[in-house]
C-alpha cells in the first residue's frame, strides 16, 4: 500500500508541475531516457518534453484527473491508468481535451521517475 499512495503523490507533484512549468521539478520527475507517446502518435524524449514547458511552447492552465485512477505495483515499477481533462496553449493556438494517459514509474536512485508515458484522446464523456 506504501508503493501506491507514494506513487499517488508523485501524480499530484507531477499535475502541479506541469501546470506551472516547473522545469526543475520536471528534470526531477522524469528520467534520461523517458519517452512519451503523444495523443498523435509521435514520440518524444525528456529533452522534448522539458523544452516545451521552458519555451512555453505548452502553458497549460487547468489539468483536472477525472474517474478512478488505477495504480498497480510491479516490483520497481508502477504503472497509472488516469484520465485528465487538460486546457492551455500550445504554440499559442488554445486547446481543451480530455486524455487517457498510461505512465510507467520506475524507482532509479532513492526516487520515483517517469521512463515512458503514452497519451491517449478520448471522448468526454468516457472516463
Amino acid at each position: 500500500m506504501q508503493l501506491i499512495e507514494a506513487i499517488a503523490t508523485c501524480e499530484e507533484e507531477l499535475r502541479l508541475a506541469m501546470l506551472a512549468s516547473d522545469v526543475e521539478t520536471l528534470e526531477q520527475m522524469l528520467a534520461d531516457d523517458m519517452i512519451f507517446v503523444d495523443q498523435l502518435g509521435i514520440r518524444r524524449s525528456r529533452g522534448d518534453d522539458i523544452a516545451a514547458h521552458r519555451s512555453g511552447l505548452l502553458d497549460l492552465s487547468s489539468l483536472d484527473f477525472r474517474g478512478d485512477r488505477i495504480i498497480r505495483a510491479h516490483g520497481e515499477l508502477a504503472s497509472v491508468i488516469v484520465t485528465a481533462d487538460v486546457a492551455g496553449t500550445y504554440d499559442g493556438a488554445a486547446f481543451f481535451g480530455t486524455f487517457a494517459y498510461l505512465r510507467l514509474w520506475k524507482l532509479q536512485d532513492g526516487r520515483w521517475q517517469i521512463t515512458l508515458a503514452q497519451c491517449t484522446a478520448s471522448p468526454s464523456s468516457e472516463l
